[in-house]
């Protein structure tokens, strides 16, 4: 057994490689497929879109991440980004949109409005997605710079690399959606 690594763009799991050989663990795989080819699912409503878009042109390119493929549908998306200001009145329709995401899916908070509201401390303006749904990973900003948003990308990918492949069919990720009313 040598200490070689193998030239991929994506980093190998630890395992044992060789001349010819290369051995690993199942979970580890599976998360580093999962971690190069999510399907964002863009909810923008305000200026915090503008900036995924820029995110998306070529300058920033977020093709680079396995995250080209925009989806417009729940049900074909697994990374759901929430940006700009939600109301009150949305709020039921965003947790619509999380519930019909198939499992696993994860979310990202971009911006100062999503993540606690921004500067509209209003009663029509919700303080936060993480009132309605769980959140994995915050972006802060107002509006956030697209390489704040690819940071954002780039720790969640950190997180799906690492997270155990049966963790969302463990007790704490049940009780956790069970906090919010989802099953």
């Amino acid at each position: 057994m040598s200490d070689s690594k193998i030239n991929t763009n994506a980093e190998a799991p630890p395992g044992f490689a060789g001349e010819g050989f290369f051995a690993t663990k199942l979970s580890d795989v599976v998360g580093l497929a999962r971690a190069n080819s999510l399907w964002p699912l863009p909810f923008a409503t305000s200026c915090c879109g503008i900036e995924f878009m820029a995110t998306m042109a070529s300058h920033y390119d977020v093709a680079r991440f396995g995250s080209e493929r925009m989806s417009f549908s729940p049900r074909q998306a697994d990374m759901l980004l929430v940006m700009g200001t939600i109301a009150k009145k949305m709020a039921p329709i965003l947790r619509q949109v999380y519930e019909q995401m198939a499992e696993p899916r994860w979310v990202i908070s971009v911006g100062a409005c999503a993540c606690s509201g921004g500067i509209f401390d209003t009663y029509s303006v919700l303080q936060g997605i993480d009132k309605v749904i769980p959140v994995d990973v915050y972006v802060p900003g107002c509006p956030p710079r697209p390489e704040q948003i690819l940071d954002g990308i780039m720790r969640l990918q950190d997180m799906v690399k690492t997270e155990s492949v049966r963790r969302r069919s463990s007790p704490e990720y049940t009780e956790l959606l069970a906090s919010y009313n989802i099953k």
